[in-house]
């Protein structure tokens, strides 16, 4: 009898720790593998920030105002103050197969759009709170309906973002960071300790997850912004939440504690090649909306740069674009927009699907080192990439063919180191002409002579076969 009890008790030990293990893969609900090898090789997105602070255009009662789309935080507007803003957007320029379809021409493979921002606002048609498009402007329409539906039709994957840790329009919103009540509302909510951010997350966040995964079809990403004092239990809740109505939709990292499928780089480049799925996110501009006073924006080339840079060492690129009040891609977009199209008609293949190699690159001049930006990092206007165009290479691989991205390089001969001895050349083609290169290899590398010609692109690509059983 007592061996029976020991049987059974052994036996529901089992059971129990069966159960366990199946609630923590349930729990970890790992990504869908098929959506991250696409995200993988799809390298180019477009990031949209739209809303209520796009029809301020960055004044506020008739000065420039700080803090970019983070206004209302830096000017202290109490929300009945900045909710009459919605009184006057009425975007009846907005034409969601315009946006879709320039995204599409420009090179770029996902659309992640401003849901919700840290102001609070919904930039759609919410049933959970009248804080919305639909209910508080002249307009009323559901623009995501819309961009959703021409982004499947221009074959787009599609996703929102979403500010989860920070909402100046709810009562039970408290931040940390940099401090205590950092980013909080505390001139309509004084009380910091009052605030209580379950009854938030369970009156606002969970309800408008469940909109967005289920009134406009596939969801590919949902991308939270701002975790700030979200706990473990909220991330995975939310989490599980998701993969139940939408299994395949990708979720980056700052849904917070470790629960994301890929990470975020904002407005900086890395040092270092990262195997794992990870995404840079840039503006073209200084501000991530709309602002009048923003008439300096990014060079292509150098925007380009930026791709081949950040596609080297295994990331992606979610590129910003700040609609304006009437629904319009600012005139400053275009010529990056259109030599993003060019650039990538013809030398797409040494971005889209590729991998890094065994290094991401080497400069022209060994002696000359690009200048690491030491700006303190600053959530509204901030821009870490680098300021100087140093003539470099670049290097991603795909099958036997290694790809260099030759940036700024303006002679007409050059060595590229990285290729030992060991790794045996076939062929070298420029990727422009589709003309062979002249090219020889030894002990210091590959010595090549592109030849030169009129309308090469101050970055331009060689495409380098190896015999396959030297491929690393």
């Amino acid at each position: 009898m007592v061996y029976r009890m020991k049987k059974l008790t052994l036996k529901r030990a089992g059971f129990a720790l069966l159960a366990c293990l199946m609630i923590a893969v349930a729990n970890a609900q790992p990504a869908d593998t098929t959506s991250l090898a696409w995200f993988r090789d799809a390298k180019f997105g477009l990031f949209l920030h739209w809303g209520l602070y796009s029809q301020t255009a960055g004044d506020w009662k008739g000065h420039p105002a700080e803090g970019s789309e983070h206004f209302m935080l830096y000017e202290r507007i109490p929300l009945k103050e900045y909710a009459r803003i919605a009184d006057d957007f009425n975007p009846t320029e907005f034409d969601a197969r315009k946006w879709a379809k320039d995204a599409r021409r420009a090179g770029m493979r996902y659309v992640i759009i401003t849901s919700k921002h840290h102001d609070g606002f919904a930039m759609y048609d919410s049933k959970c709170s009248d804080y919305n498009i639909v209910k508080c402007t002249p307009w009323g329409k559901d623009p995501m309906k819309e961009l959703a539906e021409a982004c499947r039709k221009e074959g787009l994957k599609f996703g929102f973002y979403y500010s989860l840790g920070r909402d100046w329009e709810d009562p039970d919103v408290p931040t940390n960071w940099p401090v205590k009540a950092g980013r909080s509302n505390t001139w309509d909510y004084p009380d910091e300790d009052a605030k209580q951010l379950p009854a938030y997350m369970k009156r606002k966040v969970i309800p408008q997850l469940k909109e967005l995964l289920t009134q406009y079809g596939r969801i590919d990403f949902l991308w939270f912004d701002t975790p700030e004092l979200t706990t473990k239990e909220m991330s995975r809740e939310i989490r599980q939440l998701i993969h139940s109505l939408q299994p395949q939709c990708l979720i980056n990292s700052r849904i917070g504690n470790g629960m994301g499928d890929y990470s975020i780089v904002e407005q900086k480049l890395t040092n270092q090649i990262d195997n794992r799925p990870w995404e840079v996110c840039l503006t073209m501009g200084k501000n991530w909306c709309y602002n009048r006073h923003d008439t300096v924006y990014k060079k292509p080339d150098v925007m380009i740069r930026h791709l081949a840079d950040i596609v080297s060492k295994g990331g992606n690129l979610l590129l910003n674009i700040g609609p304006d009040g009437k629904g319009r891609f600012p005139t400053l977009t275009r010529p990056g927009m259109e030599a993003f199209h060019q650039w990538l008609k013809t030398n797409g293949e040494a971005i889209y699907g590729t991998r890094p190699w065994h290094t991401y690159g080497e400069n022209y001049d060994p002696s000359v080192q690009e200048k690491k930006e030491d700006k303190e990092f600053h959530d509204a206007v901030y821009d870490g990439t680098p300021q100087d165009i140093i003539p470099d290479f670049r290097y991603t691989q795909k099958g036997n063919t290694v790809y260099v991205i030759v940036r700024h390089v303006a002679a007409s001969t050059f060595t590229l180191s990285a290729f030992r001895q060991s790794d045996r050349v076939v062929t070298v083609e420029c990727l422009d002409s589709r003309r062979p290169a002249e090219w020889e290899q030894d002990a210091d590398g590959i010595h090549v002579t592109p030849g030169v010609y009129k309308k090469r692109y101050p970055v331009y690509v060689l495409k380098v076969t190896l015999a396959s059983s030297e491929v690393r």
